[in-house]
């Protein structure tokens, strides 16, 4: 048979057609004698052939360099007769393996990437880093002494570093660098911290995205100033300009951490400054890819062993550390390779576009999800049609092109277990049940819906009297005298048993920094009883449902009627019922406003977020939900509206401009943001942001994590 590497010879040689036809005659008659006499002997002559695309250059002044020596040595070990296929870019050995011209390529990890998830290549073996290893780890780092370095360090699950991020000064290494960007932007993301701000399908997106979760200080240096690079980085935090870097594993310690302190760095600290959080994944070394439609499973098998070998053959190890720059091969799965990386990239707005246009490969990004799925509680009928869910459904699938389905659950638990097993996409829930999700099951917040005031919560307080040396304590301005340890054996008006403002919240706080002890088992929520009874006093208000003394009314009627000394509420209550415009308006009990004094807030409670299973929803179908969530906020329903000398009716989106007058009114974003959601608008959030306070301070309630299991029916 004619051997590939004369085929490669015709290929790459530049000529003319006539000397093309000639020289394909010519080698058509050798290849003939040829295949003659080699039948004769079966010892002679290469049993297979291999080609192995490779950026060559022109020449070679380190004649070590030259990579027909790799081609040559695996020649020689397998009897293949092995060639070069010359490319000029990771696009191109892609392309080459995606078309037998070539059978295997050593790449860079995002080509790698590229080829795995898009074109279906597989991983052969992969080299080996100076330390051994075909990895190495991305993390942030933080000086010591910081919050995140003390969430990380003091062994309480509920601390979360990565949390703490948020609203920091990042110092990255450069724009899309692995370590100093796309793994922990990706992880970040992808983990529900931060949410993507902008357009899904462009890389440009990521610069706001870190804006918007660090800060717009962050460090996104370009080359040759000062903070580019790992050393930049960790130069950004040592100077004290950022909060985090973000390096590889081994950073810190090849810049300040050497044999002799003379080659440190000059703005090194010392090492016990720097605590590295938990890593975010792990950069692949460059993997040996193949395609295995092409190359059969005998072939790939016994070229893996040849790599693998080198490092054990005299004769190859100059050809390991000049050619390949690598002290070994060794055998790896796609996924053991890949994975952690691919897990985290993937998240990246617009990473696949970007690659695509860096290795010039074209192809289209495909829409990740067909359907939407939306846990509801859906009632069997509804008297205000207007009320009905569906309406939201149909709004969504109209913005996302894909069918909206909604999922029938009977409790905020149900929507929990649909989240969790991916029967269901998104779900909106109270706090609690958020709480739980988050904590228990790693669900994620991707927005909340508003309050009247627009906020996304309420402010926890205790509420005292004016004439109360507890008030007094408070509006002294002295620092030495502290309202909260007053409220020791008073009389507390509560709203009732278990709720955030009027108990949960309040008593988080008061547990959380010492100023109450827990009286009974840590793990049984009644335990709560006898700690209220233990620091204020047995006559503390714990009203049931229909009490005089019950709900937030029942809280301040209690203080009012010199029953109690403190009652707990939110922050709008006392102006709610005694401060209305109209007097009538104001309840019976109600003393003078000026005989209300709030101490400071407890913590806040959330408003019902919108929840999300990062392990299903992935980052581009996520955000496309979201944004489509709050272009409710830009829909309005005018009557009879007259602009421009023109009558119109119908749905109104004012950032663009347009009425759709084909539209009932009961399918505009307002209505049925007031109707089905019950809420003036929603915003975006993270879960942090969200519900980070009020977590900080119900998980000090004993027994809490069990009781909201049993509550929403949770089996775990």
């Amino acid at each position: 048979m004619i051997s590939k590497s004369v085929f490669e010879i015709f290929r790459v040689t530049k000529m003319s057609e006539e000397k093309k036809i000639a020289s394909l005659v010519m080698i058509l008659l050798i290849s003939a004698s040829l295949a003659g006499c080699a039948g004769n002997d079966e010892d002679e002559g290469p049993i297979d052939t291999l080609v192995i695309a490779y950026e060559v250059r022109d020449d070679y002044e380190n004649i070590d360099e030259n990579p027909q020596s790799f081609a040559d040595y695996l020649s020689e070990v397998l009897n293949y007769d092995v060639s070069l296929y010359s490319v000029d870019s990771e696009g191109a050995m892609l392309e080459a393996l995606r078309f037998g011209n070539a059978d295997i390529a050593l790449m860079d990890g995002g080509s790698a990437w590229v080829g795995w998830q898009q074109y279906d290549l597989e991983v052969l073996a992969a080299d080996q880093k100076s330390d051994g290893r075909t990895h190495y780890s991305a993390h942030a780092w933080v000086l010591a002494g910081s919050e995140m370095a003390e969430a990380h360090l003091d062994d309480n699950p509920y601390t979360d570093p990565f949390s703490l991020l948020q609203g920091k000064t990042s110092c990255h290494t450069g724009w899309l660098k692995s370590a100093g960007m796309l793994l922990p932007m990706g992880y970040l993301i992808g983990h529900g911290y931060a949410n993507v701000i902008g357009d899904p399908n462009d890389v440009e997106t990521m610069r706001n995205t870190i804006y918007a979760f660090f800060n717009e200080n962050a460090s996104i240096p370009d080359s040759g100033t000062p903070y580019y690079g790992y050393s930049g980085a960790v130069k950004c935090l040592s100077e004290g300009f950022g909060d985090v870097a973000f390096a590889k594993d081994s950073t810190i310690a090849s810049y300040c951490d050497n044999e002799n302190p003379s080659d440190n760095e000059a703005w090194c600290l010392d090492m016990d400054q720097y605590v590295a959080l938990p890593e975010f994944g792990k950069s692949p070394s460059h993997p040996v890819m193949y395609n295995p439609e092409i190359m059969s499973e005998s072939k790939s098998n016994a070229v893996r062993d040849a790599l693998i070998g080198m490092a054990d053959d005299d004769a190859a190890t100059a050809i390991l550390n000049g050619v390949l720059n690598t002290p070994g091969f060794v055998s790896v799965t796609t996924e053991g390779h890949m994975g952690s990386y691919s897990a985290s990239i993937q998240n990246i707005p617009g990473i696949s576009a970007y690659y695509n246009d860096k290795y010039t490969i074209n192809s289209s990004v495909s829409v990740t999800m067909d359907k939407i799925v939306l846990a509801y509680e859906v009632k069997s009928d509804y008297d205000n049609i207007d009320e009905n869910p569906q309406l939201l459904a149909d709004y969504l699938s109209s913005k996302l092109g894909v069918e909206v389905e909604l999922y029938n659950v009977e409790s905020e638990g149900a929507i929990i277990e649909a989240l969790r097993f991916g029967n269901a996409d998104i779900g909106f829930m109270d706090g609690g049940a958020a709480w739980v999700g988050w904590k228990e099951y790693g669900l994620a917040s991707m927005a909340a819906d508003l309050k009247s005031d627009s906020r996304t919560y309420y402010n926890a307080h205790a509420w005292v009297l004016a004439d109360s040396d507890i008030a007094a304590a408070h509006l002294d301005d002295d620092p030495s005298t502290d309202p909260f340890a007053l409220l020791e054996g008073k009389t507390s008006c509560h709203t009732g048993w278990l709720k955030s403002a009027g108990m949960l919240l309040p008593m988080g706080y008061l547990i959380g920094h010492g100023y109450a002890n827990v009286i009974g088992d840590p793990n049984d929520v009644e335990t709560m009883r006898n700690t209220i009874y233990a620091f204020f006093n047995e006559n503390a208000s714990i009203p049931d449902s229909g009490t005089p003394y019950y709900g937030y009314s029942g809280a301040v009627k209690c203080l009012s009627e010199g029953f109690g000394d403190v009652a707990f509420a939110k922050d709008s209550t006392i102006a709610s019922y005694c401060d209305n415009e109209n007097p009538s308006d104001n309840e019976a009990w109600c003393l003078d406003m000026d005989q209300y004094v709030a101490l400071p807030a407890f913590g806040k409670a959330p408003s019902h977020p919108v929840m999300y299973n990062p392990d299903y929803l992935d980052m581009q179908s996520r955000t496309a939900v979201l944004n489509a969530l709050m272009s409710l906020n830009n829909m309005m329903y005018l009557e009879n509206y007259t602009m421009r000398g023109e009558t119109y009716t119908g749905c109104y989106d004012i950032t663009v401009h347009q009425i759709d007058s084909s539209l009932e009114k009961n399918q505009c974003g307002d209505e049925i943001l007031s109707n089905v959601l019950n809420t003036p608008g929603l915003t975006r959030v993270n879960t942090q942001e969200h519900l980070g306070s009020y977590s900080s301070l119900i998980v000090n309630i004993p027994g809490i994590s069990t009781y909201y299991g049993e509550k929403f029916d949770i089996n775990s």
